[in-house]
């Protein structure tokens, strides 16, 4: 009877729709499983297709791709080395299923399909996928092997049907994206609780990198029977690691192995900034990133968060000034990319103001001049940045903040402009810090320079858009650190008016800050996509109607 077991846990990123890629690399992870002589090399949730794949698994011909590749892995498992534990999609009976496959000995030995669908947040597995029934053990070398898949160990019906089925050992794949604390969750709140409750230890493998809009850490472990973290994978990193497990009088159990550090925070906000760009940009085949670097926080930390993500080569930064712009800002944004390592253009705007001034004359005349005139430098900004982009091919990279995107502050079709926003999900009080944390630390992820990347001038003066004389947010705003309380009541936690203002915010302000939030659905609508960081990011988990007349207070 078997004693012992290796499992080689692969840490991989994927490309969402290249099959024949994503087969590619696991054979060659394969290869080198079989030289740490491991028994199984198992491979994070749909990882043969990419996760997640939307409707993409609606089309017939990414369904057969799938299957024809799968024969591919199985025919490999044909020569000597481990077998592969592969999650991909599946029809059955006309049904389509998120499941995972366990090939060995050149054919497939057992099929389990996810049993629990999410259907919250960025997932909506339900409406894609059909439940799998409640899945037994599968024997794989005289060990009973449980396979769960992601979100059937955070409910405890599967694990405890398996448990009671006779599992000896949880493999549980998952594509389980990066959100604030969510690394603690995982293993606390959820696996470590699965573990004691029946005894069985689990090794848990998630996948890194980024998609689209979603941010994977990684950050795989391994709890045994007892609650006990036997190993912990590098968040943020591709990593194979092949753990060793032996049969005890007490059933099976992890050897222990390394425990990695995870990223502290505001570090691991950082990463997922700069790992959602990273992959945003190579995966869609862009040379690189331009911005306008205006000598504001924003602008400054996306360029840090694209050299870190990039290289400093890759970055290409564009002071826009107007008639408005202070001799501060200039020479803060220079300073900035000189200490960031980036090139730097300046491309004077007022030609085009000018220009716009004089093609308005006769409509504008006799009106009073108002934020209209603010927003058309913005835009000749957002057309020129644009131009740039168009031409030299670099993606265009926009730096407004979850603050200003909350109440509108932003303007559509100008300083939205863009192909993707690091900070889309990142309230101002957060940019201010991770600033401040980038100057002290240089991310283990990053590839930009050593030291501070920002001058703490542009930290430390009052932010302001600079689209008319001695403008400051503040006119318009209220302080951030008010604004922030107040939106992380209504967006995060979906409080009333009253509910905040019981809390002590000034009534009128949070029912000001509340329109606001409502009327500006709209923008939100046609804003480029940006890293989720938190639990109620615009777009993929907060979905609000545009037309609507609610208001709490």
């Amino acid at each position: 009877m078997t004693e012992t077991l290796a499992i080689t846990l692969v840490q991989c990123n994927q490309l969402v729709g290249d099959i024949t890629a994503n087969a590619d690399a696991m054979l060659a992870a394969r290869e080198r499983a079989a030289k740490m002589e491991s028994d199984l090399v198992v491979f994070p949730e749909m990882n043969l297709i990419g996760y997640p794949p939307e409707d993409l698994v609606q089309k017939p011909a990414l369904i057969e791709r799938a299957a024809a590749e799968l024969d591919r892995l199985v025919k490999a498992t044909e020569k000597d080395g481990p077998a592969m534990l592969v999650g991909s999609v599946f029809v059955r009976d006309g049904a389509l299923h998120n499941g995972v496959a366990l090939l060995d000995g050149g054919r497939i030995t057992a099929t389990r399909f996810k049993h629990e669908l999410p259907n919250y947040g960025t997932f909506d597995e339900a409406r894609l996928f059909s439940p799998g029934d409640l899945p037994d053990p599968v024997l794989f070398r005289g060990v009973m092997l449980g396979l769960p898949i992601c979100e059937d160990i955070w409910h405890p019906a599967v694990c405890r049907h398996l448990a009671e089925q006779g599992a000896q050992i949880f493999v549980c794949v998952n594509g389980s994206p990066y959100e604030i604390e969510k690394d603690v969750l995982r293993i606390e709140g959820v696996a470590k609780r699965r573990a004691i409750d029946t005894g069985v230890p689990m090794a848990y493998l998630n996948r890194v990198g980024g998609q689209d809009e979603l941010a994977f850490d990684g950050a795989s472990f391994v709890i045994n029977g007892d609650g006990t973290l036997a190993a912990q994978l590098p968040d943020w990193e591709e990593v194979e690691v092949t753990t060793r497990w032996i049969k005890g009088k007490n059933g099976w159990s992890c050897v222990p192995g390394a425990l990695h550090r995870l990223a502290d925070h505001p570090e691991d906000i950082y990463c997922a900034m700069v790992v959602g760009l990273r992959d945003y940009v190579d995966k869609n085949g862009f040379p690189g990133i331009v911005l306008g670097l205006s000598g504001g926080i924003d602008s400054a930390i996306c360029a840090a968060i694209a050299a870190d993500a990039l290289g400093p080569d890759r970055v290409w930064c564009v002071m826009l000034p107007s008639r408005f712009t202070s001799q501060e800002s200039l020479d803060d944004a220079a300073e900035c990319a000189k200490m960031i390592g980036c090139r730097l253009s300046t491309i004077p705007i007022q030609p085009a103001v000018a220009g716009f001034d004089e093609m308005l004359a006769d409509d504008f005349a006799d009106m009073t001049v108002d934020i209209t005139e603010e927003n058309i430098q913005s835009r000749i900004r957002g057309v020129t940045l644009m131009a740039l982009s168009n031409k030299f091919g670099p993606m265009l990279v926009t730096t407004g903040n979850k603050s200003e995107m909350s109440v509108g502050y932003a303007t559509i079709y100008g300083d939205m402009s863009g192909g993707y926003n690091p900070l889309k999900d990142a309230y101002k009080t957060t940019v201010f810090r991770i600033s401040e944390w980038r100057n002290k630390h240089k991310p283990k992820i990053g590839l930009g320079p050593s030291g501070p990347v920002i001058p703490q001038n542009i930290i430390d003066k009052p932010p302001s858009a600079e689209l008319r004389p001695d403008q400051k947010d503040s006119d318009s705003l209220p302080p951030y650190d008010v604004l922030d309380g107040i939106l992380l009541g209504l967006v995060e936690h979906e409080k009333s008016v009253d509910q905040l203002v019981g809390e002590g915010f000034d009534r009128d302000t949070v029912a000001r800050i509340e329109r606001l939030l409502h009327v500006a659905e709209y923008k939100r609508r046609q804003a480029p996509p940006g890293v989720k960081l938190g639990a109620r990011n615009f777009g993929r988990d907060r979905r609000y109607p545009i037309t609507h007349r609610f208001r709490s207070g």
